[in-house]
């Protein structure tokens, strides 16, 4: 009887076991939904309510280790999920689903394991180091699923309506994650500015995509490309403004420069092993919709957008090289550090071809487990409160945890490209991409950038390898200095940090170099669950550096062509 007066209402005539007229076009409004296009998605917004029911039924004295298990099993699940995705699209081909919103294919689905695998890490290295802390609950490991089922759904968004969804979910995420660490001012501090200048990419995200609906008449990526094929536009100043302000608004989550002056505070304030999870997943799912609108919707635009990726990837690779020489924090010597990585992804994406689109999702890919085991080492080696971000917290760690030293160094080799490294082959292929275009001035800045950064990674490593002699006050008298890095005038720079036994630095600003801390004397301690994460990192690390099956796997996940 409702579904009658629903049709009647509907200006339909109704009769005896046939429905007509305008019931047909009601009816056609429904959109199946075709859950296995969405599975890691559903796995982790699902789970992510489990734990919250689970929170609300178990005892606050709940047995420890439980949320991190929990979440590690639903990322797990989730990572299944991705695979099964990909056998799938390989048996049946690549679709358009949920009212053409989502789009099923391997390159999404590679973003949807990257994501999946970021979240298990960032599970398994935030439960001691949240412990530690006093931190311990289920809200962290809440905010981490929301937040890369966001990046999940920015990666397979054939739109800008569910791209800019899948922005705010992670984003409104990662705000409160950095802001985590409640008794540390500087993590507040951090999470006030990224909410703040967030709030202003997103807007002008949300305002590129309104000009260019109105250049094109839709919010569908391959509708743009069909249109814009199809159509010269006499004026494109709303084409252009538009996709300018796209640009700038995912620019802000790649940190890619000049959108990138957030990244230093946020990955300083926001608790280690978070900004580790950031570094992979906020990136990741940036350049995925970097990639949906420039080589999707933006196709036939390359004479315009080419040479804007140009120079913001020349600006990106030289200002996070070059200021993260100067740096004498570990956390944010990794920030411009991966402003610069980002760099190398963007020489990928400017070259607008299948091959350097699959150097850059292999770069994305094997940066995920770098960036992890990085700070994971780096939480390990701060101690509690994370009291000893400075270059001096490594210095002799190779004679306090060789392993662990070793396992350091594997990494800053790989961020800086040498060979038998996952890192080596990322560089090289996306400079290979770039020279097959032409773009030989642009490889060549790529090469300079990794040579300067050299410089970065190999004294952190030189630090670990040290032995530092001191007098009975703490003092260096080996001349622990940090070579290469002078005190800037005009700043207040006498030490490396505030933190317990700081000591002053050498000479007056600008007249002598900066003294180091003396190492921490505490045993270094690495839980279990850290000790595995960092050796898978080191496996893949390697792996993917010596042999081409991930290389593959990426060149399997370019179906933007």
């Amino acid at each position: 009887m409702s579904g009658m007066l629903l049709a009647q209402s509907s200006g339909c005539q109704v009769t005896p076991g046939k429905v007509t007229g305008l019931c047909q076009a009601f009816n056609s409004l429904h959109i199946p939904v075709e859950y296995r296009t969405i599975l890691p998605l559903l796995v982790l917004s699902i789970g992510s309510l489990v734990l919250l029911l689970v929170s609300a039924v178990m005892p606050k004295q709940s047995r420890p280790g439980l949320y991190p298990l929990l979440t590690a099993v639903i990322s797990a699940l989730a990572a299944g999920a991705s695979v099964f995705q990909w056998v799938d699209i390989g048996n049946h081909g690549a679709s358009e689903a949920i009212g053409n919103q989502i789009l099923y294919d391997r390159f999404s689905v590679l973003f949807m394991l990257l994501i999946s695998v970021a979240t298990l890490f960032g599970a398994l290295l935030s439960d001691s180091y949240l412990q530690r802390e006093g931190l311990d609950g289920v809200e962290a490991y809440v905010l981490m699923l929301l937040a890369s089922t966001g990046a999940m759904l920015m990666a397979a968004s054939a739109g800008t309506i569910i791209l800019f969804l899948g922005l705010e979910i992670m984003s409104i995420a990662l705000y409160v994650m950095t802001a985590y660490h409640r008794r540390r001012a500087a993590s507040g501090e951090g999470g006030l500015k990224y909410f703040i200048l967030g709030s202003f990419s997103s807007a002008i995200f949300l305002y590129g995509a309104a000009l260019a609906y109105g250049a094109t008449g839709t919010t569908q990526f391959d509708e743009m490309g069909v249109f814009l094929a199809r159509n010269t536009l006499p004026n494109d100043g709303v084409l252009l403004g538009g996709m300018a302000l796209l640009i700038v608004g995912l620019g802000f989550k790649v940190a890619a420069v000049p959108f990138h002056f957030w990244s230093p505070d946020v990955y300083d304030a926001a608790p280690t092993p978070f900004t580790g999870y950031m570094a992979a997943v906020a990136k990741a799912a940036g350049f995925a919709g970097l990639f949906r609108v420039l080589l999707e919707g933006f196709a036939t635009q390359q004479a315009n957008w080419r040479p804007a990726i140009w120079l913001i990837a020349v600006l990106t690779l030289l200002v996070g090289s070059v200021m993260a020489i100067v740096q004498r924090d570990l956390k944010r010597m990794m920030a411009y550090s991966s402003i610069s990585q980002a760099g190398y992804v963007l020489i990928g994406l400017q070259a607008a071809s299948s091959q350097g689109t699959a150097a850059a999702l292999f770069y994305l890919l094997t940066y995920t487990f770098i960036v992890a085991g990085t700070f994971a080492v780096i939480g390990l080696v701060q101690g509690e409160g994370e009291a000893r971000n400075d270059l001096g917290a490594v210095r002799g760690l190779a004679k306090r945890r060789p392993g662990l030293a070793l396992v350091m160094l594997v990494f800053l080799l790989a961020q800086a490209g040498v060979p038998f490294t996952s890192g080596f082959l990322a560089k090289f292929y996306v400079i290979t991409a770039a020279v097959n275009r032409g773009q030989y001035a642009l490889a060549v800045i790529g090469m300079l950038a990794a040579a300067i950064a050299a410089f970065f990674y190999l004294r952190v490593g030189l630090l670990m390898y040290s032995s530092p002699e001191v007098d009975a006050e703490g003092e260096p008298t080996d001349g622990a200095t940090l070579a290469g890095l002078q005190p800037i005038p005009g700043f207040d720079t006498p030490a490396l940090s505030a933190g317990p036994g700081a000591v002053a630095a050498a000479g007056s600003a600008g007249s002598a170099p900066v003294a180091l801390l003396p190492p921490p004397v505490g045993k270094i301690r690495i839980p279990f669950t850290v000790g595995v994460t960092l050796a898978v990192c080191v496996a893949f690390t390697i792996f993917a550096g010596v042999s081409s099956p991930v290389l593959d796997f990426a060149k399997q996940a370019t179906t933007l062509f």
